[in-house]
């Protein structure tokens, strides 16, 4: 009886385990059928997004009032994107490869993911919703950069309200220029309005809550941990900030001769959206503007590629310069063009195109110099072993991170010196110098961490009534900037969608908080480690150790954890610390400026 139940008892585990393996053999998906599916689908995907590249560059630079042949174009080439994209079958092979991902490589469980993560946005699903939402967008975009901005009856572009803003001492100019500006967002009120409807109803589709939970999922974070880290950054450079704030209204009611206001008029601010006031301080040894007027704008460009080959990087393409559109149009030209920099990878491959209006100036010298990052970072990851689905950046921040990075340290003094920009011999004053770059970096995290963050969650993920845009921007504005309007701005205006990225790269804008961050703990390392310079004072110019080292962070495109990156490229983890650190001999300048000085902003948020 025993020796029967022993019996038995083999031939039940010899059943069961030839089922186990039955089953796993039934279940596995090969490999190589997985490849053929990412093959083919790269093969359409990148025909599909060149012909959409194609036709939004053109969309951009060339926006003839009244025509709608670029509109129709783009319309056609998106909706054929999307279509394949957000095919149904693609969605349901890609989830079913999934389910096998422990059986899969690394690098085609990231494909998959992202290419679910792009199906997202365009599901068969929701065909209708799509296409409506394609057509919305198109029309934002034209109102948006077709918009005739005017003072006093006056034509004029973003480019001559802006200079009004940095250098006009005339509070009336400054008032209409500022009010100018918010003009375009009346237009643009109700588009947003069906836009945000729009988007997240399509993502819905997919299980998303919403279109803000939606891009935030693309780091692999939460919509509440996104809005945590962000709370922590503006946390981390509040005291500065606060005395920064305290400093700007005394110095400004001096300025126009007014008494000191609580909080601070936005048209007293150097920029439309207070987000930067670097211009409320020259820095006598480091003005670089009067050396640059007689350059021509294509030596700025040719500047920021001299600076790429210097560290290791190759030329550019001669189709580069060929194909981008640099220079501002003819005052007589028939059409108009987004004006706002941009760099475009279109094939995601070799064809690198910049959209800018390039001007000789020290702003424009920046701006050539961070452009070009994108660029680079596009070449760089353009290789065999970045598939095409990959190439991106590690995270999105990190794309911004590294053409500020570029953009910072191009404007440092011993960097313009080597250049023959300004005499390395002439004294500056340090702190005013350090001064300007916190009006410039610490002052952006509240704009981008707080307000514009802080909207676009209202906005999408608590649906926020459209009666209630205008009161919520201002409100945002006046928490984290301290900053109001010159009067009364009711619900007949959209200050927010005058901010081009409201309407057209919604629901990111903490990419750019991100990138502040990541830009200091990189230039910190490269600082201290590789080039054993003082943070404030480099010059990264011909160093192929500097070059290396970020081909070692841009090579890998999407391939890669962007955390484990960071902390293999850095040693840490994405931290404030390296910017307060570079910001810290500022505190004690700025708390002798204020001694006796009244404190609007509250201690702590």
């Amino acid at each position: 009886m025993k020796k029967t139940l022993v019996l038995l008892a083999v031939l039940i585990a010899m059943a069961s385990c030839k089922k186990d393996k039955e089953s796993v053999s039934s279940s596995a998906i090969p490999k190589e059928e997985v490849q053929t599916f990412l093959d083919e689908y790269t093969a359409t995907y990148k025909k599909l997004y060149y012909a959409s590249s194609k036709a939004e560059w053109d969309a951009n630079t060339k926006i003839v009032t009244g025509d709608t042949t670029n509109a129709y174009k783009v319309q056609k080439a998106n909706e054929a994107f999307a279509k394949f994209t957000g095919s149904t079958d693609v969605i349901e092979k890609t989830k079913k490869f999934l389910e096998h991902k422990d059986n899969l490589d690394i690098v085609q469980v990231r494909q998959l993911n992202s290419i679910l993560y792009t199906a997202a946005n365009n599901p068969e699903t929701v065909s209708d919703l799509v296409t409506e939402r394609i057509a919305a967008e198109n029309a934002q975009n034209e109102a948006l950069f077709g918009f005739d901005f005017q003072v006093n009856g006056k034509s004029v572009t973003t480019g001559d309200i802006d200079k009004v803003l940095r250098e006009s001492s005339d509070e009336a100019e400054r008032l209409a220029n500022w009010e100018a500006s918010k003009d375009v967002g009346k237009g643009l009120k109700d588009g947003l309005e069906k836009l945000r409807d729009l988007r997240n109803e399509t993502v819905a589709a997919l299980g998303y809550d919403d279109y803000f939970t939606y891009q935030v999922s693309d780091y692999g974070m939460t919509r509440q941990e996104m809005l945590n880290e962000m709370n922590k950054m503006v946390k981390e450079v509040w005291p500065l900030y606060r005395e920064l704030h305290t400093w700007a209204r005394y110095e400004l009611a001096q300025k126009y001769n007014a008494e000191v206001p609580d909080y601070l008029p936005a048209h007293w601010l150097p920029n439309r959206w207070g987000q930067d006031w670097s211009a409320l301080v020259s820095v006598e040894g480091l003005d670089i503007d009067g050396v640059l007027a007689d350059k021509d704008p294509e030596w700025i460009v040719k500047e920021g590629e001299e600076f790429y080959k210097s560290i290791g990087f190759d030329a550019l393409p001669k189709s580069f310069y060929e194909k981008s559109s640099m220079y501002p149009l003819p005052t007589d030209a028939p059409y108009k063009k987004n004006n706002h920099a941009s760099a475009w990878h279109m094939d995601l491959e070799n064809d690198l195109r910049c959209l800018m209006s390039v001007v000789p100036n020290a702003d424009y010298y920046e701006t050539i110099h961070h452009e070009l990052g994108h660029i680079y970072y596009y070449q760089a990851y353009t290789n065999p072993n970045v598939p095409p689905l990959l190439r991106g950046g590690a995270n999105r921040g990190y794309h911004e991170a590294i053409g500020s990075l570029l953009g910072f340290a191009a404007m440092q003094k011993p960097f313009l010196a080597g250049k023959g920009l300004v005499d390395a011999d002439a004294p500056i004053d340090e702190t005013q110098n350090l001064l300007k770059e916190a009006l410039n970096n610490i002052i952006f995290l509240p704009f981008s961490a707080g307000v514009m963050t802080e909207f676009e969650n209202a906005l999408y993920a608590e649906n926020l009534p459209k009666d209630q845009f205008n009161e919520k921007w201002w409100e945002l504005a006046k928490k984290y900037q301290g900053m109001v309007p010159p009067s009364e701005r009711g619900e007949a205006y959209c200050d927010a969608a005058s901010k081009t990225h409201i309407n057209n790269d919604a629901a990111q804008y903490y990419d750019y908080a991100v990138s502040y961050i990541l830009l200091f703990q990189f230039h910190d390392h490269i600082s201290k480690n590789i080039l054993n310079q003082d943070p404030h004072a480099t010059n990264y110019f011909g160093s192929k150790k500097v070059g290396t080292f970020l081909k070692g962070v841009l090579e890998t495109g999407a391939n890669n954890d962007w955390r484990v990156l960071l902390k293999e490229s850095v040693g840490s983890e994405m931290s404030a610390k390296p910017m307060l650190e570079y910001f810290n001999p500022l505190m004690d300048y700025l708390k002798e400026q204020n001694k006796d000085r009244s404190y609007t902003l509250p201690e702590t948020l």
